[in-house]
């Protein structure tokens, strides 16, 4: 699809660089280990207050200008609630066996989620409820791979498009096997470092 697929070194030096300057992958962690619980039913938070803890952290420039209120936090819940069927199929695949069948599922998921949480923080969402199958992006990285941001509500098409070349990017690494860990967690580390903070 002629976007750059980074070396495995070049990954390697993102996760130096993003280890060193980004404390909030702590958030990131702790939340997709709360995620992981509350879907069990292990832990006494509900699935939507455990994705408010990565939202509050990782979304702070949506919440300068959207308050995260009782309505707010209620229309993410009723969002995760509707889609919550697919979001449990999608948290068991891979974006390794995305496919055409899946576009007009992920287009009206990320469209619900975009209304509700912006476009950033959509991906966020879905990433957190299948981190293996949606991939994270922000606006400078959406911008990086030609896929500008439009006003809220209209970046379905192009999510589905990030999708199919992260798609790309992973099965030009190996996959998840060769790399030893999450691989649209090292892409985003990646696409992060170099284009939202050029540290790299």
């Amino acid at each position: 699809m002629g976007f750059h697929t980074p070396t495995i070194q070049e990954i390697e030096a993102a996760r130096e660089a993003f280890e060193t300057n980004e404390p909030r992958d702590l958030f990131y962690r702790a939340a997709t280990e709360l995620v992981d619980l509350a879907m069990q039913g292990m832990t006494s938070l509900s699935v939507t207050e455990a994705l408010a803890v990565l939202l509050q952290t990782w979304n702070k420039a949506f919440y300068r200008y959207n308050p995260f209120d009782s309505q707010h936090f209620s229309d993410i819940e009723c969002v995760v609630s509707y889609h919550k069927q697919a979001l449990s199929v999608f948290r068991q695949r891979s974006i390794e066996d995305f496919n055409s069948k899946d576009e007009p599922i992920v287009e009206k998921m990320f469209k619900d989620f975009e209304e509700v949480l912006g476009p950033v923080g959509a991906a966020k969402c879905l990433h957190l409820m299948a981190p293996r199958f949606f991939p994270l992006w922000d606006r400078a990285i959406a911008e990086a791979y030609g896929l500008a941001l439009k006003r809220r509500g209209e970046n379905a098409e192009r999510y589905c498009r990030f999708i199919e070349i992260t798609q790309e990017q992973v099965k030009n690494l190996g996959g998840e096997q060769t790399m030893g860990r999450n691989p649209l967690k090292a892409l985003d580390e990646y696409n992060y470092c170099k284009h939202t903070k050029q540290w790299i």
